[in-house]
């Protein structure tokens, strides 16, 4: 790389450096850390990606890199651009390193980062030396010692990060055109996106297809002589031991080690007479057993067990999590929060047992650190846990006045786990008790208790782990003290009573527990396990039932298809082993040319045969024993055809088969083009009946009960309410996919409206074989009181007369209309809409009433003018206060110039100063929307994008993360 530095020079040589970072709101702390000398800039991210194919220009669509700007034939160069809404910025950094005697490239310290840097030299050609800068926490001892640790690009972390691009975009751009063919337009696959959907929807099959268990048990209180009560549950019945739960399988039978071991199945009724036969009886303790209780506390922090614990505690979704790390991490208040190592530096380490041992005491502390071993293999960003920036923790109550809402209560997890990860174990005993006695039908009852007694807290004074939800419902209660006992000592029996189970299906995923499976199975990584997450929501593979992911009709077909034809493409070893891949890139034990060569075209080259995969693996499929070549688990991979040519030939896929899913009893479920529908006979008459499925019916409550319920209430004219007296036509009552309607039912060759005479004056002449057009009927949404049931055919009629007129305005001669929309009921004069406060007042409102809401000054749907949402302080660029307001679409941040819209993840409620400044500038940076023309002229150009191309060394990374 030529015009490399050989050192860092110190901030007094007099030289002007330019620093660029990735996030605005790293500017001014970094700036103030490095001192004069420093310019701090911000590339707000990535600057330049791999173009869909028809933003190419014109010349270069016609060559290699016309299908996926990736040319497959000579080493899998990649075609980027700058994205428009960033050659401002370029423009801007450019300007800035005329003026600057060396460049600093200061991105995040993982692959991405390194990529981010590696494009920033591509584009902005500096003439001056440029160096790497990298760091994990942004204090000023951490900054200052980064700015005299430079280093050069990392030339591996790009190539694997460039692979990884490269990857996704083939793997995307070959099979997102079968499920275009086969499912539905516009449907995209993905590397890892389309293995996680199909974790959901292979959860949701073993919901589909359990069958619950009922069982049975018993029990009681206890008491010894003087001491207080405690329960115990029914254990064994004449030396069987009693089933639970964790006994049937999930059609509802024993499993069969039970069935071997005798367990005994009690129902209600044998419960029930149990309970009767052993009131009066004489309970004694039989036996306890103490054993010593111990737990470990958790690692500190990696990016997956953060998400899921945020999940857990916090109720924030990966997506939000990260974005609230992210701001602590900008901030200067934790480390960098994309990792997979679990070690603390020796700073850290100190840091914590000295606050440990001076909030809770030495005893607290054990006498050496920690230490932690990774699970992960391939900690490919292990730098350093996630934990409080710094050499002394700020506390939380010191940080309190700084800190609010999402942003302090993240920082009070962080820095719980990582001062927690340093203390003693909790210590304490764990006693269980087992009380017998004889029933008054001969039969030996024995019940047990069990409890956990802590005697010491160790680390359960700062933190405790959160756990996921346990479809074992009958475990046993701990973390209870259970009075002193001995064994042969009478007790008082009470409340014996029969208690009814039935068995829970498998629980569906959360985002936490999603994130632990990806993780244990080495699907994805850290940094990916949020955007996995989003893009199959997004894109309407999985939706949420409060925390549950629940899969859509739509996953379950696209899952399908790709497991039949294309197995080992959603294979978990099989993803997993190309995450392997791409770290032994990233360690220089693999060439990416190689391995992109064997995963497109296969083990043969291009000269092979390629084809589609069969049986095939990992691309290491010419026998080396790279990582690629085996599991997670160490398994052999086996080989693997390449992946070119997926779409080419299809005809094997039965698209309406691979899109039904059968119900039962000749109904099933079909997705089409506009949603799912049933299709099933009629029970009485055998017609065939179709229904659209609603969206809030999950997979697994898909019964055939419901099937026949929806299919009943959809079909056409369920609920005749009559005759329209003025058309003589049928009104009818429906529920379709977006709620319940009324319609009126038309003849198939009634026509729209009389068509002008043959031959009339000013009548364009038509051609004879064109038919007439057909009359469309009028359909209206029921108001929300109203239901298919109850709606009456004078409602329907007045429904159906919508929209009404309400009058002429006397001043301006325009007629006013009562409209029901898409935001709700309104009236309409001319071009001014004015919203209504309630449905009824489409049918009821008078002209006077009409007249009086436009003589109301005019605010967005009829609603009052609202105050700000929150004020956020003045802007630091522009000075002007930052207010946060509520828009049509949506919520928004305004200086009273720039407004910028917040992201998803951005809560109006609990938005900082800091945040609100950062979208304020991004916007700013972004520059007005381009114009289309405009766009497709940019395009058409041969700038220093195709110059790129060409350059042997621009076959780098994208920065850009595509799964």
């Amino acid at each position: 790389m030529a015009g490399k530095s050989k050192a860092a020079a110190g901030a007094g040589d007099g030289l002007r450096r330019l620093v660029i970072v990735e996030s605005p709101s790293k500017i001014d702390k970094i700036s103030t850390y490095l001192g004069p000398g420093y310019q701090v800039e911000a590339s707000y991210g990535h600057i330049r990606d791999l173009p869909q194919p028809s933003q190419l220009p014109e010349d270069v669509k016609k060559g290699p890199f016309g299908k996926f700007a990736v040319d497959v034939e000579h080493g899998f160069e990649p075609y980027y651009v700058v994205d428009d809404d960033k050659k401002k910025k370029v423009n801007e950094l450019k300007r800035a390193l005329k003026e600057a005697d060396e460049l600093i490239l200061a991105t995040d310290r993982d692959r991405e980062g390194e990529a981010i840097a590696w494009h920033l030299v591509q584009a902005l050609e500096p003439r001056v030396p440029y160096r790497r800068m990298v760091f994990g926490e942004i204090t000023r001892e951490a900054i200052q010692q980064a700015a005299q640790d430079l280093r050069d690009i990392d030339d591996r972390l790009v190539d694997a990060q460039e692979t990884r691009r490269i990857l996704d975009r083939l793997y995307g751009y070959e099979l997102s055109p079968v499920l275009w063919r086969k499912v539905r337009a516009g449907l995209s696959a993905g590397r890892v996106q389309s293995v996680a959907t199909r974790l959901c929807v292979e959860r949701e099959r073993e919901r589909m297809a359990f069958r619950a268990a009922g069982y049975a048990d018993v029990t009681g209180d206890f008491a010894p002589a003087g001491e207080n009560a405690f329960g115990a549950r029914l254990v064994a019945l004449d030396g069987r031991r009693v089933a639970t739960g964790r006994d049937f399988d999930d059609s509802g039978q024993l499993k069969p080690a039970a069935v071997r071991d005798g367990v005994a199945h009690l129902d209600v009724a044998a419960a029930e007479g149990l309970v009767r036969a052993l009131e009066g009886a004489a309970f004694s303790v039989r036996s306890v057993e103490e054993k010593p209780y111990s737990r470990r506390p958790a690692a500190p922090f990696i990016t997956s067990t953060l998400q899921q614990e945020a999940s857990r505690k916090l109720r924030l979704n990966a997506r939000q999590a990260m974005r609230v790390a992210q701001g602590l991490y900008e901030r200067g208040y934790i480390t960098y929060m994309r990792t997979d190592s679990i070690q603390l530096s020796a700073q850290a380490l100190s840091a914590a047992r000295s606050q440990a041992r001076e909030l809770y005491g030495p005893e607290y502390v054990p006498d050496s650190p920690r230490a932690y071993a990774s699970k992960s293999k391939n900690a490919q960003e292990g730098h350093e846990a996630i934990r409080p920036a710094g050499e002394v923790f700020r506390t939380p109550a010191q940080v309190s006045g700084e800190l609010r809402g999402d942003d302090f209560r993240m920082y009070d997890l962080i820095w719980k786990r990582t001062v927690a990860s340093q203390m003693q174990d909790a210590r304490g005993t764990t006693a269980t008790v087992r009380v017998g006695a004889a029933a008054a039908d001969g039969r030996d009852a024995e019940f047990s208790a069990s409890g956990t007694i802590i005697t010491f807290r160790g680390f359960l004074a700062a933190y405790e782990e959160g756990r996921d939800e346990s479809r074992d419902a009958d475990a046993d209660a701990t973390d209870r003290r259970l009075p002193p006992v001995s064994a042969g000592q009478a007790l008082a029996s009470s409340g014996l009573a029969a208690d009814a189970h039935v068995t829970s299906p498998p629980p569906r995923y959360t985002e936490a527990s999603l994130v632990k499976t990806l993780e244990e199975k080495g699907i994805g990584r850290p940094s990916t396990f949020a955007s996995i997450i989003s893009t199959i929501v997004d894109r309407g593979y999985v939706r949420y039932k409060g925390s549950a992911l629940v899969p859509t009709w739509l996953a379950f077909a696209v899952t399908r298809l790709l497991e039949e034809h294309f197995p080992k493409l959603v294979d978990y070893d099989f993803t997993a082993s190309m995450e392997n891949d791409l770290d032994a890139i990233s360690r220089g034990e693999a060439e990416r040319v190689d391995w992109l060569t064997r995963f497109y075209f296969g083990a043969d080259g291009p000269a092979g045969p390629g084809g589609v995969p069969g049986t095939g693996g990992a691309p290491d499929g010419d026998g080396s024993d790279g990582d690629g070549s085996h599991g997670p688990d160490g398994s052999a991979v086996p080989a693997m055809e390449g992946i070119k040519g997926l779409a080419d030939d299809l005809g094997k896929i039965d698209a309406r088969e691979i899109s039904t899913v059968p119900i039962g009893e000749g109904v099933v479920l079909r997705v089409g083009r506009y949603g799912p529908y049933l299709e099933g006979p009629d029970a009485e008459t055998g017609e065939l009946l179709k229904a659209s499925v609603p969206d809030d019916v999950a997979p697994d409550e898909m019964t055939v009960e419901k099937a026949r319920e929806l299919l009943t209430s959809q079909s056409d004219g369920d609920r005749v309410l009559g005759q329209d007296p003025a058309t003589g036509r049928t009104v009818v009552a429906r529920t379709g996919r977006y709620g319940p309607y009324v319609t009126e039912l038309i003849e198939d060759d009634a026509p729209a409206a009389p068509a002008a005479p043959e031959g009339a004056e000013g009548a364009p002449k038509k051609r004879a074989a064109k038919k007439a057009a057909k009359a469309k009927p009028r359909t209206s949404s029921l108001f929300k009181d109203m239901s298919v049931e109850t709606v009456t055919l004078e409602q329907a009629l007045q429904l159906l007369s919508l929209p009404r007129v309400v009058g002429t305005d006397p001043e301006s001669g325009d007629e006013i209309t009562a409209q029901n929309g898409r935001y709700g009921p309104y009236l309409k004069k001319g071009t001014d809409s004015r919203s209504l406060a309630a449905e009824e007042q489409l049918l009821t409102i008078t002209l006077e009433e009409a007249l009086a809401v436009y003589a109301q000054p005019k605010t967005r749907r009829g609603q009052v003018a609202k105050p700000p949402l929150k004020e956020l302080g003045a802007d630091p660029e522009s000075g002007q206060p930052m207010v946060v307001k509520d828009g049509r679409f949506g919520p928004y941040v305004t200086d009273g110039t720039t407004n910028a819209t917040l992201r998803k993840d951005d809560d109006p409620e609990t938005i900082t100063p800091e945040r609100g400044a950062e979208l304020l500038a991004e916007k700013r940076a972004k520059g007005p929307a381009p114009k289309k023309t405009a766009a497709k002229k940019t395009a058409a150009k041969k700038t220093a994008a195709k110059k790129t191309a060409a350059k042997k060394t621009a076959a780098k990374a994208s920065a850009a993360t595509a799964d």
